[in-house]
């Protein structure tokens, strides 16, 4: 299947390593420009050199998704530097589970608006994007954690906001032909991740959630990247407003 995406340019938000590396290093196999940012200079930096060692121009640099100035900024650098955006994904977050005001604060400023205020400053570019090509695209990371939860958290209700948020900017901007999806991951795990880690400190845990998945397995950063990059291009013109769950049968529910 051809996606149409060789010369598109693309914004990864946390795109130096797991589900955003394989993001970016799928578009750019595709032949799309890639931006992407991390909160680590470095990262960012290698991250780039790799991609542009795929023939695609690419542009890493260092930004905080709780800071929305130093988002804002590095979008519109994005957007001057690859002369356009067709992209935008946002796949960072906080990754806090806790209950605490620290982690509620923490979670809201990175996931939802590190999210909010990148579209906001993006929408321009999109909207140029799609008046030339006819598509532009936003893809937002969320998590099954938002339809489950087992005690009061503050990841899951992240999650969850990112999905019904990214089903409002859908239905507000269909208009202009910018098409935004959620992708809902269940267990992914990389080396340096967040199951590796629970692998290593709570064994227990891991062998559990483990069994809970249907396909006898944890899911890979590039089977996210792999849906991730199928949403982001004009194949999937006609898909806006999904919540594509990608967890392997993990969670139980009938997505009506």
């Amino acid at each position: 299947m051809d996606l149409q995406l060789k010369g598109k340019n693309a914004v990864v938000l946390g795109g130096t390593r797991g589900i955003g590396r394989a993001i970016a290093e799928t578009l750019a196999g595709e032949g799309v420009h890639i931006a992407l940012c991390s909160r680590n200079a470095d990262a960012a930096a290698e991250a780039a050199g790799a991609l542009a060692a795929k023939g695609v121009k690419a542009l890493g640099r260092p930004a905080d998704m709780a800071n929305g100035q130093q988002i804002r900024n590095f979008i519109h650098e994005a957007g001057a530097a690859l002369g356009g955006i067709d992209i935008l994904i946002s796949n960072a977050s906080a990754l806090d589970m806790g209950n605490s005001d620290e982690a509620w604060l923490h979670g809201l400023k990175t996931d939802v608006l590190g999210a909010v205020n990148a579209v906001d400053a993006a929408l321009p570019f999109l909207t140029g994007a799609a008046e030339k090509h006819g598509d532009a695209a936003i893809v937002l990371i969320a998590s099954v954690s938002a339809a489950e939860a087992s005690s009061a958290q503050s990841y899951g209700a992240m999650k969850a906001a990112l999905i019904h948020y990214g089903k409002g900017l859908a239905r507000q901007h269909a208009g202009k032909k910018i098409r935004t999806n959620v992708i809902s991951p269940g267990t992914i795990y990389f080396k340096g991740g967040v199951w590796e880690m629970i692998e290593k400190g709570a064994p227990e845990m891991f062998k559990n959630s483990l069994a809970r998945n249907p396909l006898g397995r944890m899911g890979t950063p590039q089977e996210i990247a792999n849906v991730a990059v199928f949403l982001a291009s004009p194949a999937a013109s006609f898909t806006t407003g999904a919540n594509v769950i990608v967890d392997g049968g993990i969670t139980a529910r009938v997505n009506y």
